[in-house]
């Protein structure tokens, strides 16, 4: 069992990352394999519109595109479990989040009548997402249709797609430092002590499940 988790935040120890770690950590507590990667230190691009992925003889599932990207996409094509993390930026997942998902993705998506996708193995998956938005809040926004949409995405991998979220985050180590009289460091900080660790706790639980099966 081969679980991968791609962080789709520049921050490599903060709630993202964490989050993905504890899943990772509970894949491994199911006996997986386990490798955390991080967008943020690769130099590649989002799609391009090459089409190479649909030509005729071709080689569908495989992007043709050429950068630090191009290993990693490899590796997840083998692996059994992908664990996706990113913060909420602008209402949407990270720009470079964005990009992996469409060179992911976009490859084994067909134009032909009747074939939705050529992704020939089946990958189970989980996407974590994090945000400074309060869950009621997000609730308001509609934050709930765009985690149906990439979770429909996911699931063309083959395999289920779950989705974990973790709400109200602490952002900076000292609020002080910083212009952000609306947010509440009090609040804040009662947050991180006392949900934040229940979150982890759901994200060590998904991965085992997940590893599980």
């Amino acid at each position: 069992m081969k679980v991968i988790a791609v962080n789709g935040s520049p921050r490599k120890s903060w709630n993202t990352a964490t989050l993905l770690q504890k899943a990772l950590d509970g894949a491994a507590s199911a006996g997986a394999e386990t490798e955390l990667i991080h967008l943020y230190d690769l130099k590649y691009r989002g799609c391009t519109s090459c089409f190479a992925c649909k030509r005729k003889n071709g080689i569908p599932g495989h992007c043709a595109m050429r950068d630090d990207l191009t290993d990693v996409l490899e590796k997840i094509t083998r692996c059994d479990v992908l664990l996706l993390g990113t913060p909420i930026y602008f209402s949407n997942i990270t720009g470079e989040m964005l990009s992996f998902l469409e060179r992911l993705l976009f490859s084994s998506m067909t134009y032909n009548i009747g074939e939705r996708c050529t992704f020939p193995g089946k990958i189970s998956s989980a996407f974590i997402y994090t945000m400074n938005v309060p869950a009621d809040a997000m609730e308001k926004l509609g934050y709930r249709a765009l985690f149906d949409h990439y979770q429909s995405l996911l699931e063309r991998l083959g395999g289920p797609s779950e989705i974990l979220v973790s709400n109200d985050t602490y952002q900076f180590d000292d609020y002080s430092l910083y212009e952000a009289s609306m947010f509440n460091e009090k609040h804040k900080a009662q947050v991180r002590a006392e949900q934040f660790p229940i979150d982890c706790r759901k994200a060590f639980e998904m991965g085992a499940r997940l590893a599980g099966k």
